[in-house]
């Protein structure tokens, strides 16, 4: 018996429909002639959770971290233990199993795992479904794959899960647990790739709050030639006075003496350098799932999960291919489709596809078709299936036009156009312009609109005044013609500022991540590949930080603005989880998995040793944002206000770990006057070995911490009296020796503070272990026999 796992109930249902029939209903799967076919619902296992490989890491300590599985485990998800149960059951049956799951790593992961799981040993063929049309359906069918051929996709996927369980898992609760030593709540979730995203967006917003406008001058002249009349634009030389770093001309007065040097006219310009080239500009390409959202967005305004929510459904609808594809182009195979699809275009109800699928030419063959180029899946197009605009609802009409669209480019001419570029030399002066001339529009038709600036935003309209200046009218000329100057004039400009993060431009940077990566030979390295996230998980990712309040939404553009939670972690996180680099490279690594290159094991081995230095440097972090008190003594909490008895006083915030505290003077903490004054007492030494106590005059002992002296340490005054002040060893909280709860200071050095030892104190539930350094470290053991289980 011949059993299908697909990935999702739909899926299933459209894989029985295009076998041999009847088709039987089952509770969980359905029966044909062909064999049987059931489905999960996504992954239908999970990673594990840290309190379930060990119930102490249910309490978040930062001496857990890292916390570092040895074997990795899944646990079946509680919603999908009967579905696993259904699909258990029948692989126990079946004589062969056939992969379902969807073209890509994932879906080739959350199939592979369930068998994995299962210990399944029976042969496996895998289809690929790039469309749920039938015809499409048979056809992969028919040509069903070895699933040990996919081995290397599910290792990178595999791979990528397992570092975004160490990452998210681990740092999450490092950077949480900073925080509340620092006095503030909430969970600060950090993850692979979601934490650089949000530094974009910090760092973005920075840059518009720093920003200041500079006004600067341009200077436009007109020239005649025998031929015509021409403008040009002044271009300074790098000697010029009055110009700011970037070459701009920043003084007026200067650009008022050019144009009456110019007005002088006491010789005449001529053409130094006359270039005119014939250039062509391919059709664009379909989509893949990242350049539909980035186009909808600027389009519609779309935010990118409604795109793929969209998407996914003219998917399910077989009006269109698989829609989370990072491929943007077309296998040569389905070159022979286009006929039936670009007719079907023609007849639909919409009068720009049926006008622009009328003069395609079925002999023009874009660069699209690229076997080299297709991995699991390819490009998004519209199917054979014939569609009625009208059924579907306005979303999906307007991302089914922008599909199609690009489809229909690919059989129209390239964009063929003259450039003409002039350089004038006058009075010792350069001017430059360029003109271009337009010989054959080709696919560009599609794309111009009458109401074009409406859809346009900022950077377009930037990019569309440039391309208005290229298409200049210039005469006839050449090298080594005179031109003459007939009047010139200065406009003053100002600079703009960065705009703000929309969730579409956002997904775009994370696509080109190698645009924001520090490190120069990382960014040459990176432009290549696919950016950080998949086509799948960037959208979901961009959704979650708005989810989790680290991103709002503002205005009717909804553009992408961080919240103080969000300032308050990137600030505390090391360049290496803020900055893409890292995570560009791991994508590079995961990319290269999945074509059989490098091991999982060598990835994973650096993840945990990048997750290990990164909780080490959590444990030094301090949260501090403006206008707060960082703790003097254990630099790791704030100061806090506090009310106490005798009124107002601050106290860190990294209490009891740390037991600062200060009198309060005018609504600010009076650290200066808490230091002891060292210059009233002599050193004293006990034994000869411990010099952290201070003896005054008054034969009164203190700790020396940092030089000051907190609530705690007047407690310890007290108490160094009663030891008729000759202690035997640092001073601790803890009665040592003379209480019969608690055994002597013992050989084993405390692993969290690395300074004092351990010892062994019968409390109400028995035996356990304590740091000597009590109260400045609270460290505990459990006892096992005698010794303490670190």
């Amino acid at each position: 018996m011949r059993l299908y796992i697909a990935e999702k109930p739909s899926m299933g249902a459209e894989i029985a429909k295009c076998l041999t029939g009847p088709v039987q209903r089952k509770d969980g799967y359905l029966i044909t002639k062909d064999g049987i076919v059931t489905w999960a619902f996504g992954h239908i296992l999970r990673q594990a959770e840290p309190e379930e490989y060990n119930a102490k890491y249910k309490n978040w300590k930062a001496e857990d971290l890292p916390i570092i599985p040895k074997q990795w485990k899944m646990i079946i998800d509680e919603s999908c233990k009967k579905q696993f149960g259904i699909i258990k059951n029948l692989i126990d049956k079946a004589d062969e199993i056939v992969h379902a799951g969807d073209p890509d790593r994932e879906g080739q992961l959350l199939i592979d795992e369930v068998l994995d799981y299962l210990n399944c040993q029976k042969p496996v063929k895998r289809i690929l479904l790039n469309a749920l049309d039938e015809e499409s359906i048979k056809k992969a069918n028919k040509d069903l794959r070895d699933n040990r051929d996919f081995l290397n996709l599910k290792k990178s996927a595999l791979a990528r899960a397992r570092a975004d369980w160490l990452i998210g898992m681990n740092l999450s609760r490092a950077y949480t647990l900073a925080a509340r030593r620092a006095g503030k709540k909430g969970v600060f979730a950090v993850g692979r790739v979601k934490t650089p995203t949000l530094a974009l967006v910090v760092r973005r917003e920075r840059e518009l709050k720093d920003f200041k406008p500079v006004d600067y001058f341009t200077i436009k002249a007109i020239f005649v030639h025998q031929n015509g009349e021409f403008s040009a634009t002044w271009k300074p030389k790098d000697t010029q006075a009055g110009l700011d770093f970037e070459n701009r001309l920043i003084d007026e007065n200067i650009a008022k003496a050019l144009i009456g040097k110019f007005a002088q006219k006491t010789e005449a310009g001529k053409i130094i350098a006359y270039q005119k080239a014939q250039k062509k500009e391919a059709q664009r390409l379909p989509f893949s799932l990242s350049t539909l959202q980035v186009l909808a967005g600027k389009k519609y305004g779309y935010d990118p999960q409604l795109v793929l929510d969209t998407a996914q459904k003219l998917y399910e609808k077989k009006l269109t291919t698989y829609p989370r594809s990072d491929c943007e182009y077309l296998p040569q195979s389905q070159f022979s489709d286009a006929k039936i699809i670009l007719q079907n275009l023609y007849n639909i109800n919409e009068k720009q596809l049926a006008n622009w699928a009328k003069k395609c030419d079925l002999k023009t063959k874009s660069r699209a078709w690229n076997d080299k180029k297709i991995t699991a899946h390819h490009a998004i197009i519209p199917t054979k299936v014939k569609v009625n605009l009208m059924s579907l609802t306005t979303e999906e009409r307007n991302i089914y036009f922008l599909i199609a669209q690009a489809y229909i480019a690919q059989f129209h001419p390239v964009h063929i156009y003259d450039q003409t570029k002039i350089s004038i030399e006058y009075m010792q002066e350069l001017f430059v312009t360029s003109g271009r001339v337009v010989k054959q529009m080709g696919w560009k038709e599609l794309y111009v609109q009458n109401n074009k600036e409406k859809s346009l935003n900022e950077d377009d309209k930037k990019e569309d005044n440039e391309e208005k200046e290229e298409q200049n009218s210039l005469p006839l000329m050449k090298k080594g013609d005179e031109v003459e100057y007939v009047k010139g004039e200065y406009d003053k400009k100002s600079t703009k500022p960065p705009t703000r993060f929309t969730s579409s431009t956002l997904l775009a940077g994370m696509k080109d991540i190698h645009k924001y990566v520090k490190d120069v030979e990382v960014k040459k390295k990176l432009k290549d590949i696919y950016g950080i996230g998949t086509e799948a998980t960037r959208a979901t990712i961009i959704e979650d930080l708005v989810k989790r309040n680290f991103l709002q939404l503002e205005g009717k553009k909804k553009y992408l603005v961080p919240t103080q939670s969000a300032y308050i972690l990137i600030d505390a996180l090391p360049d290496e989880m803020t900055y893409p680099d890292s995570t560009a490279v791991w994508e590079d690594y995961l990319h290269s998995l999945s074509e059989g290159q490098g091991t999982i094991e060598e990835f994973l081995a650096k993840q945990a040793e990048f997750t290990q230095n990164l909780c080490i440097k959590a444990t030094k972090t301090v949260l501090v944002q403006e206008h707060e008190y960082k703790c003097p003594r254990c630099n790791q909490g704030i100061l806090v206000k506090r009310k106490g008895k005798n009124g107002e006083f601050w106290g860190c915030s990294n209490f009891p770990n740390c037991r600062m505290t200060c009198n309060d003077v005018d609504g600010k903490p009076d650290i200066e006057k808490t230091k002891f004054n060292f210059n009233n007492y002599r050193q004293m030494s006990y034994n000869n070995s411990d010099k952290n106590y201070i003896k005054s005059g008054k034969n009164e002992i203190f700790q020396q911490d940092n030089q000051l002296i907190s609530a705690w340490d007047l407690i310890a005054r007290e108490n160094t009296k009663k030891m008729n002040f000759a202690p035997k060893e640092k001073f601790s909280a803890m009665p040592i020796e003379k209480n019969k709860n608690t055994k002597a200071t013992s050989k084993y050095l405390c692993t969290r503070c690395k300074e004092g030892n351990l010892r062994r104190i019968r409390g109400k539930n028995g035996w356990f272990w304590a740091c000597s350094n009590y109260p400045h470290c609270t460290a505990t053991y459990d006892d096992n026999n005698g010794i303490p289980v670190l």
